[in-house]
C-alpha cells in the first residue's frame, strides 16, 4: 500500500480517536489520564518517576499502549517490573515508548524506523493498510496534547535489554571475539552503562587471518596489542548505519579512524563488508562486519599505494623486531590486500599475479616468522614495481 493510503487508514482512525482528544489541550499525562484506558500506563509512568519528564516542554511523540496491551503482558513480568528495584529497568521501557520530537502520523508512514528516548530505535512498517511499529499495530493516531502527540498501540514494545557482549553471546557466532574482549579486560567496559557502536568480526572473519594470528593475539604478553585491535573495532556513543554512512569517518576508542562508505553493493568499514546492521544492545549496537579490521593497515587507506607499503614495513619490522611476528605478518597481508584493492596502485599485471600468490601461499603457511617474511617480500616487489 502506498504511504498516501497508509496515511489515509490513519487519518480514519485518527478520526475515530476524536473522543480521545480534549477541547482544551493538556500535557501528555493530563491526556493519558482523561482518556481512561491508559490507567496502567499512568500507573508505569509513576513508578517510574517519569510525569515530570513526560510533563516538561518537548515535544514528545508518545506511542502509548492501551491497558488491554498491557493485560496482554505476563502478569508476574509486569509486577516484577513495577517493584521500585526495577525502575531502571522500568524507565529504559517506558522511554522505548517515547520519540523525541513531534512526529505526526503523516511523518510515520515515511519512516522505517525511529530512535526513541530511550537510545534504541523502533522498526516502522506500513503495510496492507497498518502501520506497525516493532510487533505492535497503531490503532489511533494524532491525539494533540501541548507538549507532543500521542499514537496508541495495541502492544507492549520492549526494548533490548541485554549488554553488548550479552547480545553478541546469544548471536552464536563472536565467539572468537567474546574470547579476545575476555583476554583483553575488556567485557567489563563493553557490558557498562556508557553507550558504544561495536563494529563486530565474526568467528569466520577471525578464522580468515593467517594461521596462529588469532593464537599469538591471546597471549598474555600480546595483550597491549590485543587491547589496541579491540578498541579500533569500537566507537564512542550509538551510531545507526544511516548515521555512519553519512558521516563518512569515525574516530574509535583506539584512537584511530575507521573510514565508512559503499564499494559497489556493499556497505564497508574500511575494507570490511558489513553483513548485518544496527543490532540493539542496551548499552549500545553491534554491526558486523566480515573482516578483522587492524589499526596499521587501516590507516592506509588514507595514503597511496606506495606510502602504505612504506607504512607497513616501518611498523612490520617494529613488530618483527619485539616479537610479534603474526601480528607482523597479518599487517603484511592486509596492506597487500588494501594496495590490490587500490584502483590506482599503478601494478604490472605481472606483479598483481605475484601479489596474490604470496597472499594465497601465506595462507598455508604455519609458521608465523616464515609467513611474515613471505608477505615482506612481497611487498617489496610490489615497491620495486611501483618506484622503477
Amino acid at each position: 500500500m502506498s504511504p498516501a493510503k497508509s496515511l489515509s487508514a490513519l487519518a480514519t482512525i485518527a478520526l475515530l480517536s476524536c473522543g480521545l482528544s480534549q477541547a482544551k489541550a493538556a500535557d501528555i499525562v493530563e491526556t493519558a489520564v482523561g482518556a481512561e484506558n491508559f490507567k496502567t500506563l499512568v500507573t508505569a509512568v509513576k513508578a517510574a518517576d517519569l510525569v515530570e519528564t513526560l510533563q516538561g516542554e518537548g515535544p514528545f511523540t508518545v506511542l502509548a499502549p492501551t491497558d488491554e496491551a498491557f493485560a496482554a503482558v505476563d502478569e508476574a513480568a509486569l509486577a516484577n517490573l513495577l517493584k521500585p528495584e526495577n525502575k531502571e529497568l522500568l524507565q529504559a521501557v517506558l522511554l522505548y515508548h517515547v520519540i523525541p520530537g513531534e512526529v505526526g502520523s503523516d511523518q510515520v508512514v515515511k519512516l522505517t524506523g525511529a530512535e526513541t528516548a530511550n537510545g534504541q530505535r523502533v522498526d516502522v512498517k506500513v503495510a496492507d493498510g497498518k502501520v506497525m511499529i516493532d510487533g505492535a499495530q497503531v490503532i489511533a493516531t494524532d491525539i494533540k496534547c501541548d507538549n507532543g502527540v500521542i499514537h496508541v498501540i495495541d502492544a507492549v514494545i520492549m526494548p533490548e535489554t541485554k549488554t553488548l557482549p550479552e547480545v553478541a553471546k546469544a548471536a552464536e557466532s563472536f565467539g572468537t571475539l567474546l574470547a579476545a574482549a575476555q583476554a583483553a579486560g575488556l567485557v567489563g567496559a563493553l557490558s557498562g552503562d556508557d553507550d558504544l557502536t561495536v563494529f563486530a568480526p565474526t568467528d569466520d572473519a577471525f578464522a580468515a587471518l593467517p594461521a596462529g594470528t588469532v593464537e599469538s593475539l591471546l597471549k598474555p604478553e600480546n595483550k597491549d596489542k590485543l587491547v589496541e585491535i579491540l578498541t579500533y573495532h569500537v566507537v564512542p556513543g550509538r551510531v545507526y548505519s544511516d548515521q555512519a554512512l553519512e558521516a563518512g569517518t569515525a574516530k574509535t576508542l583506539q584512537g584511530g579512524n575507521v573510514n565508512i562508505g559503499v564499494k559497489g553493493d556493499s556497505a564497508t568499514v574500511n575494507n570490511a563488508k558489513l553483513l548485518k546492521t544496527d543490532i540493539d544492545a542496551s548499552n549500545g549496537v553491534i554491526h558486523v562486519i566480515d573482516a578483522v579490521l587492524l589499526p596499521g593497515a587501516a590507516q592506509q587507506s588514507s595514503v597511496s599505494p606506495r606510502q602504505a607499503i612504506e607504512n607497513a614495513i616501518a611498523e612490520g619490522s617494529e613488530l618483527y623486531n619485539d616479537g610479534h611476528a603474526a601480528a607482523c605478518a597479518t599487517l603484511y597481508h592486509d596492506t597487500m590486500q588494501t594496495v590490490l584493492s587500490t584502483d590506482a596502485h599503478g601494478l604490472s599485471d605481472h606483479t598483481v599475479s605475484h601479489m596474490n600468490a604470496v597472499l594465497e601461499d601465506s595462507g598455508t603457511t604455519h609458521c608465523a616468522n616464515s609467513r611474515a617474511w613471505k608477505l615482506r617480500r612481497g611487498l617489496e616487489v610490489a615497491y620495486h614495481d611501483m618506484t622503477r
